[in-house]
């Protein structure tokens, strides 16, 4: 889940909606898996440059400081993530978000053959980035390649790079349909969110309708009018069943939010060297 608009507690967005991402971690509905329960981690931002993580390798639902500080956080950007593993080890530094410098990152979904595409992948990543990487997920090395391809510069183009590099290395080791992806990325200011997968049928993802339009269309639901107009979410799952509020994103898709500002555009991988 992603989170963009007036600042907001953390604990309204956790655990207040009817399907919360409390709730997903023990019952996802499009999930790959029904329980998420190998870890969790939030990111936020608040004083000084950098956003400030907490993270945590016990169930998100049983975890009793994730709801003491969720009661504390207000924030005008907030990413969350529960996390079921595809393989790597269940410990903090494999939870998501990721963060680098201003910069947080989150993926749903695998990289197949990652074993084996693994070096290649790591050798590709920046010299001067590499000493930042912590753990050992392919959703982490995902960020340091869209890094090293100028994320920091113009996020879409960097994304597609760093996916056309994965596919480009899987196809050389023999590994069809490698990249299975939904990704949310924010600098503190703008969001962006993509949707692909290589062999299609990527994993869920949604964005919400605009806060003023749902506000007019249920004026009965009191939390619509305690968001600014200018609230987004991205999220895997629907966080309530409320007709009009959630819009599914396209497959092979990106999309942006920024102040004033949203659109959607087709995603594309690129060779690293086009």
């Amino acid at each position: 889940m992603a989170y963009s608009g007036r600042p907001i507690l953390a604990e309204d967005l956790l655990f207040r909606p009817e399907h919360s991402l409390i709730d997903q971690s023990l019952h996802s509905r499009l999930g790959a898996t029904t329980t998420n329960g190998d870890g969790f981690g939030i990111g936020w931002y608040g004083e000084g440059d950098e956003p400030a993580l907490f993270k945590g390798v016990d169930p998100a639902w049983n975890d009793r400081n994730l709801r003491e500080i969720s009661r504390q956080i207000r924030t005008p950007m907030f990413f969350a993530h529960i996390r079921a593993s595809t393989g790597t080890a269940v410990q903090r530094s494999n939870c998501h978000p990721f963060r680098h410098g201003r910069w947080l990152w989150m993926h749903n979904g695998v990289v197949a053959g990652f074993h084996d595409l693994r070096r290649d992948l790591v050798m590709a990543v920046d010299p001067e980035l590499f000493p930042d990487i912590e753990g050992t997920t392919d959703s982490e090395l995902l960020f340091f390649l869209a890094l090293t391809f100028g994320l920091e510069e113009d996020p879409i183009p960097a994304v597609e790079r760093a996916v056309g590099l994965v596919e480009d290395v899987a196809a050389r080791h023999g590994v069809p349909h490698p990249v299975q992806m939904t990704v949310a990325t924010t600098d503190g200011v703008g969001m962006w969110a993509f949707r692909y997968a290589s062999a299609g049928q990527a994993r869920s993802l949604y964005f919400s309708t605009r806060v003023d339009k749902l506000a007019a269309l249920h004026p009965e639901v009191e939390v619509l009018h305690e968001l600014g107009t200018e609230a987004r979410f991205i999220v895997s799952e629907p966080l309530r069943d409320l007709s009009g509020a959630w819009n599914e994103v396209p497959e092979s898709s990106c999309g942006f939010v920024r102040p004033g500002e949203a659109e959607m555009l087709p995603f594309r991988p690129l060779l690293a060297a086009a």
